[in-house]
């Protein structure tokens, strides 16, 4: 088979130089396995690429976060992915020669040849982005202004890449314990960033953040780079005031995505409500424990307001789960002895799919906010429901297992399955002995396997 041409290989480079590293990782381990000179030129350009990428990351390690939007949502500071490998192609073309010190695996990412290299690679493309902003980022018809100070953003988080891979080895401790130390080493790279660009402080603090999973953890950098930022009055009207809005707008956004859900819809509410819920209880727990809020400021407001917001839905949620309950464990009179009578599991009466849906759904919830509670001010009222739900369901389910091993039950098969049921409720909740217990019970009527 003949060689790739030279318009094929240059097309192939503009698709290979998108991919993400995943499929990119991939592709190369399916390509390798190919036969024919197209697929060993294939197999060769990937391989390439890949080594190229773990160059880049090693060079603009400090900047990589910059070029995707964050994971949790909140706003941050970002620039166009395609940005990035023309980028660091033009600055990798001006040393080449240099290119293999990042990829000597004698040495590690913290050398200080590694980090002189990387540096240097830093520093040349703070210039390609001011001498040749066509090739490093092109331009759009009628975006040209705002191009030009995204521009100007870029260039000047490069000017603050040398600092920020001093400031990345030093991050764990700073959103730790800090010493004092610690903390002048902190308040001294603010100081430094400044002195590089006009924004740097607040800039240094950007990208920072960007390499922070847990996005109100920047609180406690804002705080321990002023020894007066801990006090709203002081800190909402600094430029570090950014931070603090940007995690009160994802609260609020999230809040409102946990009161639009409807558990009467049926739906489950996944994994994203049980996110919301944990995110906005751990940033607001953490805006209590870093900053001293005012609680007349509007920061103070705002987190109270949306403590409130979320307490009024879940204590409503907590409420209607009692009856959604009812819906999946239907009851009827039965005589006992004499004129007495007692509720028992009516078996013949059977429970729709929605009604087990909806109460599935308000369950996941309980079960969601179990580490959330405190901090919403529920934790009694959820406790006392949870407790509630286990002692409902172990009578229901006994009751039901009784009938079965009496031969009662219209239809075991169907019985049983009604207790596997009620079991992953229990499972939702938390319940997670209860549930065993109940499984164990079935399986000794001879209808579900064993559970150790």
């Amino acid at each position: 088979m003949a060689e790739l041409s030279v318009a094929q290989r240059a097309v192939l480079a503009q698709m290979v130089e998108r991919l993400p590293d995943k499929t990119l990782k991939t592709l190369s381990l399916a390509v390798a396995q190919m036969p024919g000179a197209r697929a060993r030129a294939l197999a060769t350009m990937l391989a390439e690429e890949g080594v190229d990428r773990k160059r880049r990351a090693v060079a603009f390690g400090p900047m990589l976060p910059l070029f995707q939007t964050r994971p949790d949502g909140v706003e941050s500071l970002t620039f166009p992915p395609g940005v990035l490998p023309r980028l660091w192609k033009s600055a990798s073309a001006t040393e080449p020669s240099l290119l293999p010190l990042l990829d000597d695996i004698r040495l590690r990412e913290d050398d200080p040849k590694v980090v002189a290299v990387a540096d240097r690679f830093c520093v040349a493309a703070a210039g390609l982005i001011r001498d040749k902003p066509d090739v490093i980022w092109p331009s759009v018809a009628g975006l040209e202004a705002a191009r030009e100070a995204r521009l100007l953003d870029l260039a000047r988080c490069f000017d603050l890449a040398v600092l920020a891979r001093r400031g990345l080895r030093a991050l764990p401790h700073w959103i730790m314990r800090p010493t004092e130390d610690q903390l002048a080493e902190l308040r001294l790279l603010i100081h430094d960033a400044g002195e590089v660009t006009p924004d740097g402080g607040p800039r240094m603090l950007e990208i920072l953040f960007a390499h922070l999973g847990d996005a109100s953890l920047v609180l406690r950098l804002v705080v321990h780079s002023s020894r007066a930022a801990g006090k709203e009055g002081v800190l909402s009207g600094s430029e570090m005031a950014v931070f603090v809005n940007r995690l009160i707008a994802e609260v609020e956004a999230r809040v409102a995505r946990i009161g639009a859900f409807k558990p009467g819809a049926g739906a489950d509410p996944g994994q994203t409500i049980k996110t919301d819920i944990a995110w906005c209880a751990e940033t607001l727990a953490e805006l209590d424990m870093t900053l001293q809020l005012d609680p007349d400021g509007e920061w103070g407001k705002a987190a109270r307001d949306a403590r409130a917001r979320i307490n009024r839905g879940l204590s409503a949620t907590l409420k209607s789960t009692d009856k959604a309950l009812d819906k999946t464990m239907p009851t009827k009179r039965v005589q006992t002895a004499g004129r007495m009578t007692r509720e028992a599991p009516d078996l013949d009466q059977i429970v729709a799919p929605e009604m087990v849906q909806n109460a599935t759904a308000l369950l996941t919830l309980i079960g969601a906010i179990r580490n959330a509670a405190q901090t919403f001010g529920i934790e009694s009222q959820r406790s006392q429901l949870v407790q509630s739900i286990i002692d409902r369901v172990t009578t229901y389910v006994d009751q039901t297992i009784e009938a079965v091993n009496a031969g009662e039950a219209p239809d075991q098969a169907s019985a049983l399955a009604r207790v596997e049921t009620l079991a992953k409720f229990l499972l939702l909740i938390g319940a997670t002995d209860p549930a065993k217990t109940v499984r164990r019970r079935a399986a000794a009527a001879g209808a579900l396997p064993k559970i150790a």
